[in-house]
């Protein structure tokens, strides 16, 4: 257990206590994130993250944050944000670099400084579709730690270890999840309107 002379700025006791209540309360347990997203122009988009669900209720984040996404110039874009699979190298630098955090608190273990870099390997022939034997995501992603800690290397080896093995990001990328993607109603419409457009016989024509 952490003492009160670490303050890493985790507040390890709620999460303890909140681990705890969950025991008997799985339901409150189950949440949902969510993020909404809005083409711009091109291969430019704008997300935006503000509502979840936790703990049984809808529950909001303090200030909704928005989100950029594009491609680079080299790809005949104008790179008005970073590639959403830069977003997913931030997503797991910033949960492993928490989780580090609030692993330290929790151990006694007084943090100076935690600094990560990932770094992921990515051959875009799969995405163009130039060969179909290469993947369209990463190949490989490294992810490099700078801890300066009041804790010998063999401790912050299990800090590091320790929030891998909790995180959610990491966990989403090394295990299969369940994806399913849908159409909306005014979607649909307009794809049925078009194919029946598409199959009216040309020598129909309106009568009084």
């Amino acid at each position: 257990m952490a003492t009160m002379a670490v303050n890493n700025g985790v507040n390890v006791q709620a999460l303890l206590d909140a681990r705890e209540a969950l025991k008997g309360a799985p339901a409150a347990a189950k949440f949902a994130w969510r993020a909404t997203c809005k083409w711009q122009n091109g291969t430019h988009s704008e997300s935006n993250v503000q509502g979840f669900f936790g703990l049984g209720h809808e529950q909001t984040h303090k200030t909704e944050t928005s989100f950029s996404a594009d491609h680079p110039e080299i790809f005949a874009s104008e790179d008005k944000g970073v590639t959403p699979v830069e977003y997913l190298l931030v997503g797991l630098a910033s949960c492993l670099t928490a989780g580090v955090a609030a692993v330290a608190q929790n151990r006694g273990i007084q943090l100076r400084s935690v600094e990560s870099k990932v770094e992921g390997s990515m051959d875009i022939r799969g995405i163009l579709g130039v060969d179909s034997d290469v993947r369209n995501g990463y190949d490989d992603i490294k992810v490099t730690f700078k801890i300066d800690a009041d804790a010998s290397k063999k401790e912050i080896e299990a800090l590091v270890a320790q929030s891998q093995k909790r995180s959610a990001v990491y966990d989403v990328i090394t295990n299969p999840v369940t994806s399913r993607s849908k159409w909306s109603s005014a979607v649909r419409s307009a794809r049925t309107a078009r194919l029946r457009s598409e199959h009216c016989p040309s020598n129909v024509s309106a009568r009084s």
